[in-house]
């Protein structure tokens, strides 16, 4: 938490792209984990994700020229398909015989699901296809075959630690989320009272209801009641559910490097019309989340000092509950055993 690296978890699914960002027949390059990948979705609308280099030479593949099948590298034409596998090297002759099955450039599993692609990055920098894991989250409320109403991303310049507590703040909105539509000049906090208890990978504040004054909530019918979750390696779920309407907002950080972050924010809502008015949510969106972004900028410049930093109860208890998290995760890889939730249920009290 003391610095502005972090380290990465692995052998976990990360948010890449949103897939109506990539039509077929198209590559898209990514730094994820500070590794370079190449995402494509071939002719068929599968998604694939490669290593972003050539075995030969070193020349990213994304220079290359994608048939909608296969990415021929821009420096010799050496092909390869969607599993990272050589299908081709144009250069050879009669009796010049190579085992072109041998030659890799290294697959990531990846998967499109309620119109995100996902990446999996395994335990080990060393990429291989024999890794079968378990399928990525699934958003709650909606189908495979859902697509986001609205989805935007902004990086951060922070590690996936700043940018997790971020997530988690119950009390930073009153000061940072200022605007004539939200919160504005908000002076008045007032105290909360909230239930967590541990899940999977992480935990989550119970259902509970919503104030009915709202007008927004109103929208989603009558007793619309919300629920919150937390996990790794940095995703917040977001369920608000009424008795005619739902809504889902998926917050989640991917890390570029150690010290760089995307963060996604992405809805999915079950009323049509939401798709109607998606260039105006964005905006609002967008100017929501850049607050956020606009507030580690700022942090940054005290961090490059390694200030000696502080967390209180029990505002600041859920940062803990990341850290205690991700710790058991990185010590559960390291000694080659299941991975065990650290956390107990326990209600937070705080204002904001």
């Amino acid at each position: 938490m003391q610095d502005l690296k972090a380290e990465l978890l692995r052998g976990l699914w990360y948010v890449a792209l949103i897939g109506a960002d990539l039509p077929p027949g198209r590559l898209a390059h990514k730094t994820l984990l500070g590794e370079p990948v190449v995402i494509g979705r071939r002719l068929d609308g599968k998604v694939f994700a490669l290593r972003d280099i050539c075995p030969h030479r070193g020349i990213p593949l994304r220079y290359g020229r994608f048939d909608g099948e296969t990415i021929a590298c821009s420096y010799h034409g050496w092909r390869f398909d969607a599993a990272g596998v050589c299908v081709e090297i144009p250069s050879l002759r009669e009796g010049q015989e190579i085992d072109l099955s041998k030659i890799r450039c290294g697959a990531y599993p990846c998967v499109e699901r309620q119109g995100l692609i996902w990446i999996y990055f395994p335990r080990t920098k060393q990429i291989s296809d024999k890794i079968e894991p378990v399928q990525p989250p699934r958003i709650p409320a909606f189908p495979e075959e859902a697509r986001p109403a609205a989805a935007i991303m902004l990086p951060f310049p922070c590690s996936t630690d700043h940018a997790a507590f971020g997530l988690m703040d119950p009390t930073h909105a009153a000061f940072v989320h200022t605007s004539w539509w939200f919160k504005h000049k908000a002076t008045k906090l007032r105290p909360k009272e909230k239930t967590f208890e541990p899940i999977e990978l992480g935990w989550r504040m119970l259902r509970h209801p919503l104030p009915p004054q709202n007008l927004v909530y109103r929208l989603l019918g009558r007793k619309v009641e919300t629920e919150i979750s937390y996990q790794l390696p940095g995703l917040r779920i977001e369920e608000v559910n009424g008795e005619r309407h739902a809504v889902v907002g998926l917050t989640a950080i991917t890390p570029i490097t150690d010290e760089t972050t995307e963060v996604h924010q992405i809805f999915w809502a079950s009323p049509r019309w939401v798709a109607l008015v998606s260039p105006v949510l964005k905006v609002f969106m967008r100017i929501f989340l850049d607050q956020d972004r606009q507030v580690v900028v700022r942090q940054r410049e005290g961090l490059l000092h390694r200030p000696r930093l502080m967390l209180i109860n029990d505002a600041d208890t859920q940062a803990r509950w990341w850290m205690r998290v991700k710790d058991e995760w990185l010590a559960a890889q390291a000694q080659g055993r299941p991975f065990v939730n650290p956390l107990e249920p326990k209600t937070l009290r705080w204002r904001s």
